[in-house]
């Protein structure tokens, strides 16, 4: 028998909030729910509202891991009050913890960014990072890439990348980095990864993290560096030199032009500071 909104427990309550996002966001907020119902101890229909500000009184992460969890468990809770499990969503109460912006820590010069490039070990990682740079893909979709998504497009190429949100989108290369990814096929077959792990499948996410903190190191580069790093320096470079901020949108896959425009908030180009006289000048 079929269980009803009343009688769902806490695990198929979860399952049907995570049906459909994709595997990052699957793992992710399946750990949040789990953590929270171990130290609640009771069906979510059953919790108070101080269940969930105590339970927010135990995370112990930087403001914006506190931000991602808050965020995972106000989304499961609105999920609830939709299916008809709780008659009120009491997430509504809860305030996010404020996260500072570091954005702006996060843009690469485009000569750290040739240094980063400059400091990979082989062929494949080079490629790996300037594919990053210059098509400003996620680490999932990089990985996910086969050859089949990739066309030849006069002297350069387009490749097709199925993103966040289960969106596909085209992103263009030029002939540099189009010859580049060609060097590394081989006799690959159209289904078989661009990008390859040492056991044949594709190159899992916490390889390309590695592969890109190195080569920082390398470089000489501070800070955390890692691949979504050059996802923040392609937006940043291309408005620079005057890329239009809806083309950008569309290359990058935001679902809104106001993701986009935080790269210019990151970093602007003007400031009333300037306008005032300084003395030493």
């Amino acid at each position: 028998m079929l269980n009803t909104p009343a009688t769902l427990t806490n695990t198929e309550l979860i399952d049907l909030w995570l049906h459909g996002k994709s595997k990052n966001t699957v793992d992710g907020y399946r750990r949040y729910a789990e953590r929270f119902f171990s130290h609640v101890n009771k069906q979510l229909s059953d919790c108070t509202l101080m269940d969930i500000q105590l339970w927010v009184m135990t995370l112990s992460s930087s403001d914006n891991s506190k931000r991602v969890a808050v965020g995972a468990i106000k989304s499961l809770f609105s999920f609830a009050k939709q299916l008809g499990v709780i008659s009120a969503n009491l997430g509504v109460l809860i305030k996010s913890p404020k996260a500072k912006n570091r954005l702006a820590e996060r843009i690469l010069t485009q000569e750290e960014v040739q240094l980063l490039i400059n400091s990979t070990t082989n062929p494949r990682d080079r490629t790996l990072v300037r594919l990053l740079y210059f098509a400003g893909l996620r680490v999932s979709e990089l990985c996910g890439l086969k050859w089949r998504d990739l066309k030849a497009r006069g002297d350069g190429g387009q490749i097709t990348v199925f993103g966040k949100g289960d969106k596909t989108r085209t992103v263009l290369v030029r002939a540099g980095i189009w010859r580049e990814i060609n060097s590394l096929k081989g006799y690959a077959k159209h289904d078989d990864p661009v990008f390859v792990s040492a056991k044949g499948g594709h190159l899992c996410r916490s390889m390309v993290f590695h592969i890109v903190k190195n080569a920082a190191a390398r470089a000489g580069i501070e800070g955390n560096v890692s691949p979504h790093w050059l996802r923040h320096s392609h937006a940043t470079h291309s408005l620079d030199r005057g890329a239009p901020i809806h083309l950008l949108q569309k290359t990058l896959g935001h679902s809104s032009v106001a993701i986009t425009e935080m790269y210019l908030h990151a970093r602007p180009t003007d400031s009333s500071g300037l306008y005032l006289p300084d003395d030493d000048e």
